[in-house]
């Protein structure tokens, strides 16, 4: 049985706690970190929300399917968001993004401009504000992600996702897999993870790196370039 207080401390100030249940009618039990996402991509959004609008939806933002959205949130103009989502308090949904169902985002969270963000987990103050995709993934509290910086889901073979746990390849079963985030970890610019990658709390990742794997704690990830070399511009 995974340890979710190992990733996530304010499980209990989330909007659906019960996600994290290791038990819960209707859904498997939880033996791995992963299947979180499995009981996402099993319907557990569309089962539970409770359509409400007590936020704020700018004229010209697009909304359709079941909503949930918090007192203090706001869908901005030019934002979509396709349910079924539910949106805990003070959220904020900015211009040009797209969420594409299946998500829930906690309290205080932020999708920026041009994010799209489908079947994935925002704990409260999670934060995606500029021009990322996420995908199947779980983002801790205040996990920030750098601009451009990309969570990807899918391998391009389409095979099932192995995740790294101690040192071993594990199958995960899961066919759609972005990365799980713990509480604080710091994504930089233009970070690609790709599928399977597991971080716990407090990592961070230097700009522009693709990684994969399973990360400790504090753990921090460098890219290094080759030397970069200047020459004169040629008339």
């Amino acid at each position: 049985m995974p340890d979710f207080s190992l990733f996530f401390s304010r499980i209990d100030d989330f909007i659906c706690p019960e996600l994290f249940s290791p038990k819960l009618d209707g859904y498997a039990d939880l033996e791995n970190i992963w299947d979180v996402l499995l009981r996402i991509q099993q319907g557990f959004v569309k089962n539970t929300v409770k359509p409400q609008i007590l936020g704020t939806i700018e004229d010209g933002a697009i909304v359709k399917g079941d909503i949930y959205l918090g007192e203090g949130s706001v869908i901005e103009a030019g934002a979509c968001v396709c349910g079924p989502a539910i949106i805990g308090k003070n959220v904020t949904v900015r211009h040009g993004a797209l969420i594409r169902g299946d998500v829930i985002c906690g309290d205080g969270a932020v999708v920026g401009h041009t994010t799209e963000v489908v079947r994935s987990v925002f704990l409260p103050e999670a934060k995606a504000p500029h021009f990322n995709y996420v995908g199947d993934s779980i983002l801790g509290s205040k996990v920030n992600l750098g601009a451009g910086s990309k969570l990807s889901n899918l391998k391009h073979d389409r095979t099932l996702v192995k995740a790294v746990i101690n040192g071993q390849y594990i199958q995960t079963n899961l066919k759609k897999f972005g990365v799980i985030l713990g509480d604080g970890c710091q994504i930089g610019c233009n970070v690609v993870t790709n599928p399977g990658t597991i971080m716990e709390p407090g990592c961070m990742v230097y700009a522009c790196a693709s990684i994969h794997g399973y990360f400790s704690k504090n753990t921090i990830v460098k890219l290094k370039q080759q030397q970069t070399r200047i020459v004169a511009n040629r008339d």
